[in-house]
């Protein structure tokens, strides 16, 4: 029985003035903390939240607030079992210990996204957090984490995205554990995770064994550089503390490459497999072998300036047995081909990777991997460069270069191959600087005037081949809707005549433009003048008077129309193809039984009015000639699996044949060998239907399946992976999955995607996607737009349209800014003063944020507005009801 400590009797003190009775558990840890600091050891106050009722708190914070540092070295905040906690009573208690605050340990608790937040924003200063929830969506950890070395987001089975600067305030995190979440994408993955310069320990799944983070026992076999031990012995009274890797010796690198795997021992714990019997999803293969071709490489076309290497495989780097790694709790991201060794080239500092050694060996293998599959950066860009930066450059060269008389013509071929190359440097920097890309949905649309905006339900679209700003689509209740994609204006409106059908196949025409094709699931066809759909301006929609109607095709999925206008392939869920005539609309020829099976798709040559491509469910891509007859095809290609689309490159040199499960190839479309297998890691489903199309004219091909929410893009030159493109739904309704994709034939590097909610097709939508700006940007504008909003809100047009200049000149000054000299830009920045009452308020409000210069901007044109700042760095918005009300709910 431990006797009362002198802080004990103060808590009894706090308590009797709150008038609750002291907590057993407190006061014991009171009591062991004063005697470890009377034998002059390490302190810490151990405070169990499961313990705690409400009314606990207040005595207990008051308490900590009244202790110095040499009353107490660390406080530890944990639960030991599920509880419902008082979410605002616990921030206070975490504030209050302050730099005291050595662990937090909060797992299995019902969150809200306000405590998350609030958490994450203002920050804490903790040596080590471990956070266990389903509540956590996003990782936005923006706030001060300084202290913090050592971070275990283990089993929030929720986290789908991390976040630009989520790990940008914790330049001492040493360790991160994210088993079993939902992260899946390896590029912003590991571009969050660049942020961590310390970061020497990550795990995404861990070792059967193994249950909290530090290198596997069985796989070190030099204890001399590291072990595995409880380094911190503050922390060693909770049961869910990291097991950390030590380094005791200065040349940390050295002894990482004599690691080996104990065969014997990984046998004794059932962990090695020799047999392959373990299943597949839970076993990954160990970089153990390589095939000796592949090991001379120019490794510095990763962008990581490394120099030709030649790796040397000698008898111990080639074992006769394959070594296995049974993966526990793993995320998704561990499914994707060649996790390990993208991990390891993108991360080299990197020690221990899921509960295994990096040796030196394996990162050099890993470079060769990663070089062959993967592109780091655009049109074989090597190294990251900013935009001013190759601005600068192009300048200084042409000063550089002499007068010549006469000039080099605009229209010369060596002046428009420079312009090529200075457009695909611009494009790599871009790309390159731009991880997380810009989305834009666009299904919601502005219609005429008297008509509010409708929300439409988009089953099919495509771009105008010569207009840069028109699109079309077609919905599921059979209307088809002409927009302008760039400012989301009404353009043309054909509604559903007749029965209510999808429309499932669209097809502009090239020398008519404001004509297009329309197919719908019931086998109607209708072409459609846009010029005509509607009276400009008029109040409601009417029917189109210029519209003609094919002959029907029975259970229609496509609809293309060949090079000159004048024939359209028609195909559908029958063996047979339908040949109309595009002037008359008249079926002229119907060709039976060309597959074996269904045939999806039919598509035309662009350039060659008689060439057409099928793909069939029955494996085989089939081209056929007009000319020659039906009677029998050009050549067939068969695939693995049942065929979902073909199409022709621009240039119609390829097919791009697209099957069941990502299933990707590219052939030769003179004789229909395989040129380029993208190897896409199959989901091991037979109804993820997988459609692939081209992007850059044919330099790259963007991939997506009805199962999957990621669209793949990848080199059509090399094969290599350039860039995945993730998305999730709004609300509620997380799970989106690709139901059809087209490049943006104006705009490199652009796309569209349409995603349905849930696997099924009832709720759909149009997603704009720009690779080369930042979903960053796009979130500050609709800031801004917001904050506009909320200024105009009850006043009359003229405040609207001042709020639009308002947004104009900002956007013009930044712009201006950033091509001016870097110092010049942040004196001007500096001195940007809107009103000398609000600049020290809003200084020391913006004080504890990295992102000062934004959280000024925003707090400068509010404080504008309310001529109030709400006290301290966060919260506190009861004080300034104007200020709190003009700030977005994001």
């Amino acid at each position: 029985m431990l006797v009362m400590s002198y802080k004990g009797k103060w808590y009894i003190k706090y308590c009797t003035r709150y008038k609750v009775l002291p907590v057993p558990a407190v006061s014991d840890s009171l009591a062991k903390a004063e005697n470890q600091k009377s034998r002059q050891r390490h302190s810490s106050l151990k405070v169990e939240l499961d313990q705690l009722k409400d009314a606990d708190y207040l005595p207990l914070i008051d308490l900590i607030n009244t202790m110095g540092s040499s009353d107490l070295d660390a406080i530890n905040i944990l639960n030991e079992s599920p509880c419902i906690i008082d979410e605002d009573q616990t921030f206070s208690l975490m504030c209050a210990a302050n730099q005291k605050l050595h662990t937090v340990c909060l797992h299995d608790l019902p969150f809200t996204k306000h405590f998350l937040r609030d958490m994450f924003r203002s920050g804490l200063s903790c040596r080590i957090l471990k956070l266990s929830t389903s509540s956590l969506h996003k990782l936005e950890m923006v706030g001060n984490f300084k202290q913090l070395k050592k971070l275990n987001l283990d089993f929030c089975t929720s986290l789908t995205t991390i976040q630009k600067d989520s790990f940008s305030q914790m330049p001492n995190l040493m360790h991160l554990s994210m088993c079993e979440t939902r992260l899946s994408n390896l590029w912003t993955t590991t571009a969050a995770l660049s942020k961590l310069p310390l970061l020497i320990e990550l795990r995404f799944q861990n070792c059967l064994c193994c249950q909290d983070t530090g290198a596997c026992p069985a796989y070190s076999g030099d204890y001399s550089g590291f072990h595995v031990s409880k380094n911190d012995h503050h922390v060693q009274e909770t049961s869910q503390d990291f097991l950390v890797l030590e380094d005791s010796s200065p040349n940390y690198e050295d002894h990482c490459e004599s690691l080996d795997v104990h065969s014997s021992e990984l046998q004794r714990l059932s962990l090695l497999d020799l047999s392959s019997n373990s299943p597949d999803y839970l076993i990954k293969e160990l970089p153990s072998t390589i095939n000796s071709k592949d090991l001379q490489v120019k490794s510095s076309e990763q962008g990581f300036g490394y120099e030709t290497q030649e790796i040397d495989v000698s008898e111990d780097f080639k074992p006769t047995t394959q070594r296995k790694y049974i993966s526990h709790h793993p995320s998704p991201i561990c499914f994707e081909k060649h996790y390990r060794e993208f991990m390891i080239s993108s991360l080299p500092q990197l020690l221990v990777l899921d509960n295994l050694p990096v040796g030196m060996k394996e990162r050099k293998v890993a470079r060769v991997i990663y070089s062959k599959h993967f592109e780091y950066l655009p049109y074989k860009r090597q190294q990251k460069e900013s935009v001013p930066h190759i601005l600068h450059h192009r300048e200084l060269a042409s000063r550089a270069l002499p007068r010549r008389t006469p000039s080099v013509s605009r229209n010369s071929s060596v002046y428009q191959m420079n312009q090529r190359s200075f457009s695909k440097s611009l494009m790599a920097a871009k790309l390159g600087a731009s991880p997380w890309p810009q989305l834009h949905r666009i299904s919601e649309i502005s219609s005429f005037k008297n008509e509010e905006s409708k929300i439409f339900r988009p089953r099919q679209f495509e771009y105008h081949p010569s207009n840069s700003s028109l699109m079309a689509f077609g919905t599921l209740d059979g209307e088809v809707v002409v927009i302008n994609h760039e400012n989301k204006k009404h353009v043309a409106y054909m509604p559903n005549f007749g029965a209510s059908t999808s429309i499932l196949g669209l097809c502009w025409l090239k020398k008519y433009p404001s004509k297009v094709l329309v197919g719908s699931d019931n086998g109607l066809l209708r072409l459609y003048d846009i010029n005509d759909s509607s009276s400009k301006g008029s109040d409601s929609y009417q029917k189109s008077a210029n519209s003609i109607t094919f002959d029907s095709f029975e259970q229609l999925t496509s609809v293309h129309i060949n090079s000159t206008d004048e024939l359209c392939v028609v195909s559908g869920c029958t063996k047979n193809v339908a040949m109309y005539d595009m002037g008359t609309g008249k079926r002229f020829e119907l060709f039976n039984n060309l597959h074996q099976e269904p045939i999806n798709v039919a598509k035309f040559a662009n350039h060659s009015p008689f060439m057409f491509a099928t793909s069939s469910f029955d494996r085989k891509v089939k081209m056929w000639d007009l000319r020659q007859g039906m009677i029998r095809p050009c050549y067939s290609a068969i695939s693995s699996r049942g065929n979902v689309m073909v199409c022709f490159s621009p240039d119609d040199h390829y097919l791009l044949v697209s099957a069941v499960d990502n299933e990707v190839k590219q052939l030769l479309a003179a004789d229909g060998r395989l040129d380029i297998d993208f190897n896409i890691a199959s989901s091991g489903s037979s109804y993820n239907y997988t459609r692939s199309y081209y992007m850059n004219g044919r330099d790259y091909i963007i991939s997506g399946s009805s199962d999957e929410h990621v669209v793949r893009v990848c080199c059509a030159q090399t094969g290599r992976r350039l860039r995945d493109v993730h998305f999730e739904g709004r609300a509620s309704d997380k799970s989106m999955f690709v139901q059809s994709l087209r490049s943006d034939p104006f705009r490199e590097f652009n796309m569209s995607i349409l995603a349905s909610y849930g696997q099924s097709n009832s709720k759909c939508e149009i997603i704009k996607v720009n690779l080369l700006a930042s979903n960053e940007d796009s979130e500050n504008d609709v800031q801004l737009q917001r904050s506009c909003s909320s200024f105009s809100l009850g006043e009359n047009l003229k405040r609207m349209k001042l709020c639009k200049a308002t947004m104009l000149v900002l956007v013009t000054i930044v712009l201006f800014a950033s091509f001016l000299h870097p110092a010049m830009a942040s004196v001007n920045a500096t001195a940007w003063v809107p009103n000398s009452g609000c600049w020290p308020k809003c200084k020391g409000r913006c004080s504890r944020t990295e992102l000062e210069g934004r959280c000024m901007k925003y707090c400068s044109i509010c404080c504008q507005k309310c001529n109030c700042v709400p006290s301290g760095t966060f919260g506190n918005k009861h004080e300034c009801p104007c200020y709190r009300d003009m700030v977005s709910n994001k």
